[in-house]
């Protein structure tokens, strides 16, 4: 223990003698650490293993795959869920709805999102409440009525009730409506994002679709389970006609494939990236300790003349080399902690379950540890090993502390600069398209001008303006309230249009066109408002009048990319239209007479982003918000200043109206509507954790060159001097200088090139928006070889400095 003591004082004392050295060593290790556990962590917590639910791994969904390419999730009615709960590979199915309430006892109502649940859903997810108990089968028996209980969840317990533990027991007001609190869930039970959850009763009704999960019975598998469904969903698909695609694949995907697989690329791409930057620091300190290694020959050679064993000496250096790598691994861990907090409020929204608890990864913590350690312990010992029998008369000729290394030692440095060279290459090539495609992203044409604009919705109450008249009345009064204030400038409504992703995608007929599954357009539900108000520029034709809106009228416009794909640019006025989607189906969608008929085109605006920031602009009908009406709708206000700011009015001009109406919490400007793009939020990611990795690979690779050729500089000193003396130029001593780093930095840049144009075409599949662009990976190269330069530029310049004479006299 006392020698032990020993070898640690004398690493501190070391440590602290070369700060820049030891500064720069921990800091390769702590970086490179720290990234890799952050961002494998968040990998495993948000996309592996997110859900704490019982049998997670035998929860599933339906997905259907139309012609085109495009799936998702269809709702079921109740009697198509009873039929499927019949199937041989069913276990059990639990049912939801979603609808919001109101609280009151506020100056303004609140805004409550519920969650309606069939009675064994929460047996089905298999999470015990942390107060109280949850809705079981006997709160919601089927055939009948379910009973007014309710259920909290934890963020709504804290917010609504700051955390009572004596709210069991207690009553609720939900729209007028009295509910008995059974319990609270814990932290982790977010399920659909709900505040409160609610039993429900399914109905028969052929127009009422529910939210399905399924859980298959031990040892079923999807393949297996997919083969039981095609038949039935086929069924499905005659009982109710126009509500699946005209033609279709089924597959059955767990809940990990319906939630996270975007994210999952994601985190897999940066992982890739972190991956590297480790192997560059590893690297780095194993390029630091060769170069402190070789530089201490003389020392260790020395200590072997006055007695010291080899086992000693490599004693020492081991004990050396493990107290930086341990000092990198605890300052990574701190590290990956921060990172973690970074980067997870940068996540897309929704792009992970918000069940998922987020903490380091233990597994991956100690791997990217012990690799820390094992680059330490080996690149620190080997020129120990080589020094640990020096021959006595080495020493006794060498007056000077500079030993010149082998010429294995030289080949070993110059492998390794090489290959960070390369490795940074690569990852500043990713940088590059990762940022490329985010610029990209930032400049395409919106076609419509968000700024000062934000866009409020509104849900309608349950049991709330239940007629068309109503609600379109309703409607319209809502959208005067707002355009009277004082400091906006416009108001339009935009049930389901607001941009850049915006309307239902369905199949459209064009009279005097074969229908096809291709005709397909975004239909979206607007007022003549909703143009000028996103300025957005009618180019042909007119819009609607008020009295138009009014009834219902069957009429329509289309933007420039509908012309261009059916009209082949030809116009498109006088032409008429089909949406057979557009069906009277009480109590939920309520549509005027004639709404799934024939619709006139009477207009024709220009094209604004409606498929997403990464697409251009998709075929699209604009018809009247009274047309097909729905339990909801949104309206953009146009403010002259920053319009949340103005949030306040607009809820107490909408409560004068109807002192029960809320608005959805959850309010943005449209800026913020672009940012919370799933595609704009993964970019913004990817290109800032690149560039910050490319640097920090860069700053990595500069040091370790930097490192090299001080060491070298430091081991030619006396033949220097002696070539200065001899008459060498200074050019001829940079040169020398140069051409001792020259060789590493071309192998490291062509094997970087390799590299990078060999996994261009992978690299930009995996990056959105990424381009094969040889320019930016030369252009990289280019700014590697600067970089490069430049951390030679000091070592060469002290090379210039040495004093022949000096040189000569320390010989």
């Amino acid at each position: 223990m006392q020698v032990l003591l020993q070898d640690l004082r004398f690493a501190f004392r070391q440590i602290l003698r070369n700060p820049g050295f030891s500064l720069t060593a921990v800091l390769s290790l702590t970086l490179g650490i720290g990234a890799t556990v952050a961002v494998y962590s968040i990998l495993y917590n948000a996309v592996l293993h997110p859900w704490p639910y019982a049998g997670i791994d035998r929860i599933c969904d339906v997905w259907i795959t139309d012609n085109a390419g495009r799936d998702g999730t269809w709702g079921l009615t109740g009697p198509q869920i009873h039929q499927l709960r019949q199937t041989h590979a069913v276990e059990d199915i639990a049912a939801f709805d979603f609808t919001s309430q109101t609280v009151t006892g506020s100056d303004l109502p609140d805004d409550v999102t519920a969650i309606m649940m069939t009675g064994s859903a929460f047996q089905f997810l298999g999470l015990s409440p942390v107060l109280g108990r949850y809705i079981a089968p006997s709160d919601a028996p089927d055939g009948q009525d379910p009973q007014p209980v309710a259920v909290l969840s934890y963020k709504f317990w804290q917010r609504h009730y700051r955390g009572d533990p004596a709210v069991v027991g207690k009553t609720i007001q939900l729209t007028h409506k009295t509910y008995a609190i059974l319990g609270v869930m814990p932290p982790r039970f977010t399920w659909m994002d709900g505040d409160v959850y609610l039993p429900t009763k399914l109905e028969s009704n052929q127009a009422h679709r529910y939210v399905t999960k399924i859980k298959l019975k031990p040892g079923i598998s999807m393949a297996a389970a997919e083969g039981e469904f095609r038949p039935l969903y086929q069924e499905f698909d005659r009982q109710t006609p126009n509500i699946f695609p005209k033609q279709f694949k089924l597959s059955v995907r767990g809940l990990a494939e319906t939630y996270t697989r975007d994210l999952k690329k994601t985190m897999v791409l940066l992982f890739a990236a972190v991956a590297l930057l480790l192997a560059i620091g590893c690297g780095n300190v194993s390029i630091l300790l060769l170069a402190r290694g070789t530089a201490r020959q003389h020392e260790f050679a020395v200590r072997s003349a006055v007695g010291a064993s080899g086992i000693r000496v490599v004693r020492q250096l081991l004990t050396e080399s493990l107290l930086l790598s341990v000092t990198g691994a605890g300052l990574g861990i701190f590290v990956a902690y921060a990172s973690i907090g970074f980067i997870i409020p940068r996540l897309p929204d929704h792009s992970y379950p918000y069940e998922a608890d987020f903490h380091i990864n233990f597994a991956v913590l100690f791997f990217s540890v012990g690799l820390a350690l094992l680059s330490g312990i080996v690149f620190g010992l080997f020129p120990a090993l080589q020094s640990a029998r020096p021959e006595i008369s080495q020493v006794m000729q060498a007056g000077t502390q500079r030993l010149t290394g082998s010429v294995k030692g030289r080949r070993l440095h110059n492998a390794l600069i090489a290959g960070q060279i390369a490795l940074t290459l690569l990852l500043m090539t990713a940088a590059g398209a990762a940022i490329q495609a985010f610029i990209r992203m930032n400049l395409v044409p919106l076609g419509y001008e968000p700024k000062h604009v934000m866009s409020v919705i509104i849900p309608l109450r349950e049991n709330a303006h239940t007629t068309w008249a109503d609600r379109a009345r309703f409607f319209a009064q809502l959208r005067e309230k707002v355009a009277e204030m004082h400091g906006v400038v416009g108001a339009g409504i935009s049930t389901n249009a607001t941009p850049p992703n915006s309307g239902f995608t369905v199949p459209v007929e064009i009279l005097g066109k074969v229908a096809s599954q291709a005709q397909e357009a975004h239909v979206e539900l607007v007022s003549p408002e909703y143009f000028t108000t996103l300025q957005i520029p009618l180019l042909r034709g007119r819009s609607w009048e008020q009295s138009e809106i009014a009834r219902g009228a069957t009429l329509v416009l289309v933007n420039q990319a509908f012309v261009r794909h059916y009209f082949s640019g030809w116009d498109a006025l006088g032409h008429s239209v089909r949406v057979s989607q557009l069906v009277n189906t009480p109590p939920i969608r309520l549509a005027a007479s004639g709404s799934d008929g024939w619709l006139p085109i009477i207009g024709v605006v220009a094209d604004s982003l409606d498929d997403g920031l990464d697409k251009p602009a998709a075929p699209a009908v604009y018809a009247p918000y009274t047309l097909w009406t729905l339990p909801f709708t949104q309206v953009l206000v146009r403010t002259q200043g920053e319009p949340l700011a103005m949030l306040h009015s607009v809820r107490q001009q909408i409560a004068s109206l109807d002192p029960d109406q809320q608005i959805f919490s959850d309010v943005r400007d449209l800026e913020g509507w672009i940012q919370r793009e799933p595609e704009y939020a993964r970019a913004r990611l990817i290109s800032m954790l690149f560039a910050a990795f490319s640097i920090l690979a860069l700053s990595l690779a500069a040091v370790g060159l930097y490192s090299v050729v001080s060491y070298t500089v430091l081991q030619r000193t006396t033949e220097l001097g002696v070539r200065v003396a001899l008459g060498a130029r200074r050019r001829d001593v940079l040169s020398l200088v140069a051409l001792s780093a020259g060789t590493s930095v071309g192998l490291g840049i062509a094997a970087g090139l390799a590299l990078s144009f060999g996994l261009n075409r992978l690299i930009t599949r995996w990056i959105e928006g990424g381009a094969r662009d040889p320019i930016m990976v030369l252009a990289a190269s280019m700014l590697l070889i600067a970089v490069a330069v430049l951390a030679c530029l000091v070592p060469a310049r002290r090379a210039l400095s040495v004093d022949p004479m000096v040189a000569l006299r320390c010989e």
